[in-house]
């Protein structure tokens, strides 16, 4: 039987190369093959949101670099395990990078489970799915968030049976082997993922008064076409028509110039309110928001001023529920770097109602929308978390969830048919591999 580990330590981390030790060690006890992936050393780019692994060439993504290699070995894995420190809630950006290709490996189609949409399996049979992270203080919550976010997975990706581990950089080689053999035995039993509790993540008002200057990160690869800036912008426009001071920065833009990564950094630092507007990549953040909330967090080890930080974010699927653990993973970034978390909104079907398109601009339906950016904006705007009315406004479905299923699985078929892929949809290029118990 084959193990996959995808490995998302950074290079140098002490108690990832332990643990990376005692588990193979483990897995050959128990008479397993080891594919051990150390994604440092791999070149994956980021995710672009284009679907191209669906519509264009199915199941394949449309960037030829190591994240096919990634996928393949998925998909001939009989047990999948990730590897990562705990970075606030969620995966490492690297490990994330890998994490956000594997859509590729799951059909477009819509599917109902367990009373969500979904997408529908590609292939008959996934691996078992085990996430070992590890913190270097323990922290409860951030613990809590990151089991939440592996079962999330689980359910997306199909698995059999899912794990979720926490290390801790404390802990002796004898504990550490022993957390990781009971693990691998609940692997075992074949149990079907289980539902995991998350954390209440409601922001708070800070009481410092209005904000004196506001910074809007936008974190999808469309930038100013993006659902994530239609949103932002909207409600930085009400920000800006209460004379508070804004400026926006398009994260994709600037992933690799370190002139433009430190003018990020100015940019947070001069701002007292730093909102975060991004789409939904695999229950969590796009990798390369990740990588930017990991240099923001590295900065603010040496520069803890006060700041405060609120979130959008946008999902294709209907309920805006999908949207939690994400969310979750920002209030624990701001907890954990010394920001006041002032709350955030989880909107569905972003793709579906905005596309991008200006709200100002759109129809009837953009209302309770509008409503509810003008509704946090307001409480931003006064120096208070963003209120339950808005979230219970942005969450009015403009479509009811069976409809949206049947009109999207027809609307990829559009898209593919404009490629000529529309007969390969259903397509397996990495193969099956037999019934995995």
């Amino acid at each position: 039987m084959k193990t996959l580990i995808l490995d998302g330590s950074p290079a140098g981390d002490e108690t990832g190369a332990r643990t990376l030790v005692a588990l193979q060690a483990e897995l050959q006890t128990l008479g397993w093959e080891v594919q051990h992936m150390p994604l440092r050393e791999k070149k994956i780019g980021n995710c672009a949101g284009d679907f191209f692994c669906w519509v264009r060439n199915p199941g394949i993504c449309n960037v030829d670099d190591d994240n096919r290699e990634v996928a393949a070995a998925l998909m001939q894995a009989e047990l999948a395990i990730y590897l990562t420190p705990v970075t606030f809630g969620g995966y490492s950006s690297t490990l994330k990078a890998a994490v956000d290709h594997q859509i590729q490996n799951i059909a477009p189609f819509f599917a109902k489970l367990h009373g969500e949409t979904h997408h529908a399996r590609r292939y008959e049979h996934y691996p078992h799915f085990l996430a070992i992270g590890w913190q270097t203080e323990p922290d409860a919550q951030a613990a809590q968030v990151f089991e939440y976010l592996v079962w999330r997975n689980a359910l997306n990706f199909y698995a059999k049976s899912a794990q979720a581990g926490i290390l801790s950089a404390r802990q002796s080689e004898a504990e550490t082997t022993a957390l990781l053999r009971g693990w691998l035995n609940a692997m075992s039993q074949s149990k079907a993922p289980q539902p995991v509790q998350l954390p209440v993540n409601g922001g708070t008002g800070w009481g410092l008064g209005a904000p004196r200057r506001a910074l809007l990160l936008v974190g999808s690869p469309r930038t100013r076409k993006s659902t994530s800036h239609s949103l932002g912008s909207y409600l930085f426009q009400q920000l800006g028509a209460a004379s508070i001071p804004t400026e926006t920065i398009f994260l994709h833009t600037m992933l690799r110039s370190p002139a433009k990564r430190q003018a990020l950094l100015d940019a947070v630092e001069a701002a007292d309110l730093v909102t975060l507007a991004f789409p939904l990549y695999v229950d969590s953040l796009p990798a390369p928001v990740m990588e930017t909330l990991e240099w923001i967090a590295a900065h603010r080890q040496a520069n803890p001023s006060p700041k405060h930080f609120a979130a959008l974010a946008n999902s294709g699927f209907p309920e805006p529920e999908h949207n939690a653990a994400a969310l979750a993973i920002c209030a624990t970034f701001a907890r954990q770097t010394g920001m006041t978390w002032a709350g955030g909104l989880a909107l569905g079907a972003g793709e579906g109602m905005v596309h991008g398109a200006p709200l100002a601009e759109m129809d009837g339906r953009a209302i309770p929308l509008r409503k509810a950016l003008t509704l946090a904006a307001q409480a931003l705007g006064q120096g208070q978390a963003i209120p339950p009315q808005a979230q219970q406004l942005i969450s009015k479905p403009f479509i009811p969830a069976w409809l949206y299923r049947f009109a999207g699985s027809l609307g990829w078929k559009q898209m593919a048919k404009r490629w000529g892929a529309q007969n390969n949809l259903r397509r397996k290029p990495y193969g099956e591999v037999g019934n995995r118990e």
